[in-house]
């Protein structure tokens, strides 16, 4: 288990450097080293760790734990060939520990944080669109039957594209700096995750290394297929570059604007998901 999960982790720790770099190039800054994010999570491994006085000490805890949790099970998931039903439970359960990040520190900013996190769960809204676009499609939610369907009628980035839209704005949603990232909003410091330091703030740095590498590659296999493992690294990171170039460009969206947008988006998408059950 941790011979696999470890480089995973290390992976997506890369991307989140990656990520930052490309942005902050973008912008006209030099932003930090790639392997800035691997030096931050070792830094807080080994820093000072207590609990605020305000927080609930389970919860504190224990939701860094479930975090870990919740996307090593999702990692199983994908690489298994597992149920898409099952994939996207854990998008809605972490929408769940966010908003449970928030509030069990007791901090004002980690609230804010949280009420966002509620709101900001309108990102989750295409995942719909996304499921029944892909049974439609394939006349099946398990993954694997979905690579297996990719192997005879080739890549659904091009066969249903907009159904990939779809998931593209899903794992968009999810990226920091990105314009959904209403909870790491500047006025709210660092939101939900403003309390949680040292070892804490390890822990979920780990937990959301594993969601980023999680999401890039469900997209390829999703999307694209099988690919050897250095060539589904390589589009991996080629997906990752074409996110970060939109956070760089893109303002963050107030949080009645960004569930306004995801609305939209996925009333189009039904529309074309209905078109594609009349056709067939």
């Amino acid at each position: 288990m941790i011979t696999q999960i470890l480089p995973a982790v290390f992976i997506g720790l890369l991307f989140h450097g990656i990520h930052r770099k490309i942005i902050a190039r973008i912008q006209g800054r030099p932003g930090p080293p790639i392997w800035q994010e691997i030096l931050h999570t070792l830094k807080f491994s080994f820093k000072q760790t207590w609990i605020p006085k305000t927080a609930s000490m389970p919860m504190f805890v224990f939701i860094v734990a479930v975090s870990i949790a919740i996307w090593t099970g999702a990692y199983y998931i994908v690489f298994s060939g597992g149920s898409l039903l099952l994939l996207f439970a854990v998008f809605m359960l972490h929408k769940i520990t966010e908003h449970g990040l928030g509030l069990s520190s007791g901090s004002p900013y980690g609230k804010f944080g949280a009420i966002r996190s509620v709101m900001s769960a309108a990102s989750e809204i295409p995942l719909f669109a996304t499921i029944a676009g892909m049974y439609v499609v394939t006349g099946s939610l398990m993954i694997s039957d979905i690579t297996r369907y990719q192997e005879i009628h080739g890549p659904l980035l091009i066969g249903a594209f907009p159904i990939a839209i779809a998931m593209y704005i899903v794992i968009l949603s999810k990226m920091h700096y990105g314009p959904f990232s209403i909870i790491e909003a500047k006025e709210i410091v660092s939101g939900n995750r403003t309390e949680h330091f040292g070892v804490w703030r390890a822990g979920l740095e780990v937990a959301y290394a594993l969601k980023t590498y999680v999401l890039l590659a469900a997209f390829v296999l999703l999307f694209i297929g099988v690919l050897p493992w250095y060539l589904m690294l390589f589009a991996m990171l080629i997906v990752l570059i074409s996110l970060s170039f939109i956070c760089a460009f893109t303002p963050m969206l107030s949080p009645f604007d960004a569930v306004a947008l995801q609305t939209v988006i996925t009333g189009i998408l039904t529309i074309y998901i209905i078109a594609l059950g009349v056709m067939g």
